[in-house]
């Protein structure tokens, strides 16, 4: 049983992964590539491009040959929200800092999810931007402030 390809699943996240690793290539190939030992900004870009366009033709070939059809409607919602929430965080981080920035951005995510329990939300959040601060601020040395930006 074959069904059209706007309907197939396994098509439409291949097409998903294929043009997002499109975008991230399209974006990195002014950046410089360097060698694996000594890495240039678009180095890693370019990898994970490749790596997304590769998994997203193998997922869109293994949906052409199912064609297992999406069930469900479209979670509307939930892709703004999360969408929204990368978006506040981009534009927050210089401005408020890691910290407001990421809770702002988990508070927005989950408030697309069925289920919205603030206590489960918070914990996570302090678990996740303490992880996040202790790994990219102190660990990795990244120049982002914590509060507040420059």
């Amino acid at each position: 049983m074959k069904t059209s390809l706007l309907d197939n699943r396994d098509f439409l996240a291949g097409l998903l992964l294929l043009v997002s690793g499109g975008l991230v290539l399209y974006f990195a190939r002014d950046y410089p590539m360097g060698r694996a030992a000594r890495m240039g900004a678009g180095y890693f870009p370019t990898v994970l491009g490749y790596l997304l366009c590769f998994f997203g033709a193998w997922v869109g070939y293994r949906g052409l040959r199912s064609g297992e059809r999406v069930k469900g409607e479209w979670g509307w919602r939930p892709l703004c929200l999360i969408t929204l929430s990368i978006v506040l965080f981009g534009y927050a981080l210089e401005k408020a800092g890691v910290v407001p920035s990421l809770l702002l951005m988990f508070f927005v995510a989950a408030a697309g999810g069925r289920e919205f329990r603030f206590r489960e939300v918070a914990v996570l959040s302090a678990v996740m931007t303490a992880f996040a601060a202790g790994v990219f601020i102190y660990g990795l040395k990244l120049p982002y402030p914590l509060f507040g930006g420059h």
